[in-house]
């Protein structure tokens, strides 16, 4: 029997009390190579909009692609439902996992609908659509949420630039501290170079080691496969390492952020570049954030930085009036308190307006600023009595606190999604012709 390509996509597995949807992938990956599928790719680790409400941790799907025989698969679909099930935790209400089971070449409405979903508020009943027009073998608990995720997952076959994630686990009945030991991270980072990124932020604090209950242990990102599992093996925990997997991912890459948008077309929720005019000055608010408006020829906006990004904040408020911007940002809805308002992850300044200042002229005799005589008297120095009755302010540009060029939040601030500094000049391109030998351990 020849053997047929498959893609499976899941979402929305995760739930607050430490379920995780790529922990759940490396099981399903577990239970597939045991049947001896070929593996296509890495696993895929998708990030969708990172400003839907309504998003799991980071807002990440997962797509597993692969070549296997047709009746095998059918045999395991009900399998990997009640391993959904037995994983789950059902009684938690914003848990709504998705599965989808796609066989041979993905469709181009299939690939639309996930790049829709990089930026754009996805209705779970296009989903639905789409499943049913393709008749596509899925699985739901819940409102069906995560089909959006699974079908999204599968769509983006990561053509552009892409990373890689060395995901490792702890055992599942273990919590509390990991114990990631931070002068391993420091050496890693030391010797792997640019190969690898955003492990350490600028207090050297550890940046791949997550804080919640869920049974990651920690993630290394980088530039190959290779790279991020010799980086693992330079990091050293407490807890010990129960499984561990390796993903190619849309992370660091910046791909919700592809889409240029007029202030008058922007919708709740949508992740956009928006290129205007600062219309009104920053003003820090009761709590450190900072909000200033920009234009273009469409309409106006209210943009918001906040707080905990700092520098980053600091650069927003010494805008001016007529300084050209480009933000990169998530919609947030208006509300009683505020109108609809651009989040910013990212601030790109492509001009300066100038900053003048009006200053009464010099007193030629003594070299000092003469004093204004009264309204259309002009001006007169208080020292040697010299008058000039016809003088005028002098205009003096001040030089600006901040420069032209694109500026983030620090790394811990950062969505899984943008595309750090580090990265301005890496591209990834080609699905990967071979794996390497070994990419998970069970």
């Amino acid at each position: 029997m020849s053997l047929e390509d498959f893609h499976i996509g899941l979402d929305d597995i995760d739930d607050p009390s430490g379920r995780c949807t790529t922990h759940f992938a490396s099981l399903l990956v577990e239970l597939l190579s045991k049947q001896s599928v070929e593996w296509l790719d890495y696993p895929n680790l998708i990030r969708l909009n990172p400003g839907i409400p309504f998003r799991t941790r980071g807002n990440g799907a997962v797509a597993l692609r692969f070549k296997a025989q047709s009746e095998t698969i059918s045999k395991l679909i009900p399998l990997i439902e009640q391993m959904i099930r037995d994983y789950a935790d059902e009684t938690y209400p914003n848990t709504n996992p998705g599965l989808v089971v796609i066989t041979g070449k993905v469709s181009e409405e299939i690939r639309k609908f996930s790049k829709q979903a990089l930026w754009r508020t996805i209705p779970i009943k296009l989903a639905q659509r789409i499943i049913e027009r393709y008749n596509i073998t899925h699985f739901t608990l819940g409102n069906g949420r995560g089909l959006v995720g699974a079908l999204s997952a599968v769509g983006n076959t990561l053509d552009k630039d892409y990373t890689y994630e060395y995901l490792a686990y702890r055992s599942m009945d273990q919590s509390g501290k990991r114990g990631v030991n931070i002068e391993s991270v420091i050496e890693m980072d030391r010797i792997m170079g640019n190969r690898v990124f955003s492990n350490l932020d600028d207090a050297n604090r550890i940046m791949i080691e997550p804080h919640g209950p869920d049974p990651v242990l920690y993630g290394i990102r980088g530039e190959t496969a290779k790279d991020v599992i010799e980086a693992a093996s330079l990091v050293t925990s407490t807890q010990g390492v129960e499984r561990w997997m390796v993903f190619r991912t849309n992370q660091a890459t910046g791909e919700h952020l592809s889409n240029q948008v007029r202030i008058s077309d922007l919708r709740p929720y949508m992740a956009a570049v928006v290129r205007g005019y600062v219309d009104q000055s920053p003003q820090i608010f009761e709590g450190g954030f900072v909000v200033f408006g920009i234009k273009d020829d469409t309409s106006r906006i209210d943009c918001a930085v906040y707080e905990p990004t700092r520098q980053f904040r600091d650069t927003a408020a010494n805008l001016h009036m007529d300084d050209e911007i480009k933000v990169h940002a998530s919609v947030r809805p208006k509300s009683r308190t505020h109108g609809l308002t651009l989040n910013l992850e990212g601030l790109e300044i492509l001009y300066l307006a100038p900053d003048i200042q009006l200053q009464n002229p010099i007193c030629p005799t003594c070299m000092k600023r003469l004093k204004s005589a009264g309204t259309g008297k002009g001006f007169k120095c208080a020292k040697c009595g010299h008058r000039d009755p016809k003088g005028k302010k002098i205009e003096n540009q001040i030089e600006r606190k901040i420069s032209t060029g694109l500026f983030l939040p620090p790394l811990r601030a950062q969505r899984h999604l943008t595309r750090p500094l580090s990265r301005m000049n890496m591209n990834n391109t080609g699905n990967p012709v071979d794996l390497v030998d070994i990419w998970y351990i069970p």
